[in-house]
């Protein structure tokens, strides 16, 4: 449903609870809720709109400037600043900021490149390995771990924070995480391996950490 608010065509949605009160509020596509008690009509609240209609201007404005910025998002290294634009399939990154339909989206986008960044690096990683066993992939959010290796179940764990940090730095752990297949702890023989895969692995890990 849409009504017209000086040079504005705001689309608007009805949500009926058990409510006392009549609630006005715009969500991050700009679009109106009103929560409204389950005893008035539609009409009345179209009415209520109208009567208010001084206030909900003066809130869709500041809501139209939220969506112009609404956060942050660290991609691969760069931090952008997070935009939604309904007109927008899906995601787009222009100049310092990424666009999405909605937060939806960028969730999914930020899935998506989780999925797509990680098996590509893991590839390359591969290369440097001889006999390496075939695993799975794994990924969630840890507090603690970038990576973890479960050399029995032939599975390896990567954190989805980690699509924050640049290629380098995962590719870190992705190598640290192939070492444990043939060293179980991080003994000396254990860095030796990944010494060879990634000779300055001590820069990495120390940037890793900060």
């Amino acid at each position: 449903m849409k009504f017209k608010l000086n040079d504005y065509i705001i689309e608007y949605e009805i949500i009926k609870k058990d409510n006392k009160n009549l609630y006005f509020r715009f969500d991050e596509n700009c679009k109106l809720i009103v929560t409204a008690p389950r005893v008035i009509s539609d009409v009345e609240v179209k009415n209520l709109i109208t009567k208010n209609s001084s206030a909900i201007l003066k809130m869709y404005e500041e809501a139209l400037e939220r969506q112009d910025k609404v956060g942050e998002l660290t991609y691969l290294g760069k931090t952008y600043e997070v935009s939604f634009d309904n007109r927008i399939p899906t995601v787009k990154f222009e100049d310092n900021s990424i666009i999405g339909h909605d937060e939806e989206a960028i969730d999914k986008f930020y899935d998506s490149e989780c999925e797509r960044v990680f098996n590509e690096e893991i590839n390359i990683c591969k290369k440097c390995f001889n006999d390496l066993p075939e695993f799975t992939l794994k990924i969630r959010k840890m507090r603690t771990r970038w990576g973890v290796c479960n050399t029995r179940d032939k599975k390896i764990t990567l954190n989805s924070e980690l699509l924050k940090k640049d290629i380098e730095l995962i590719d870190y752990v992705i190598i640290h995480e192939m070492a444990h297949f043939y060293e179980g702890n991080h003994s000396k023989a254990f860095w030796k391996i990944v010494e060879q895969a990634l000779p300055d692995y001590k820069e990495r890990r120390k940037r890793l950490r900060h």
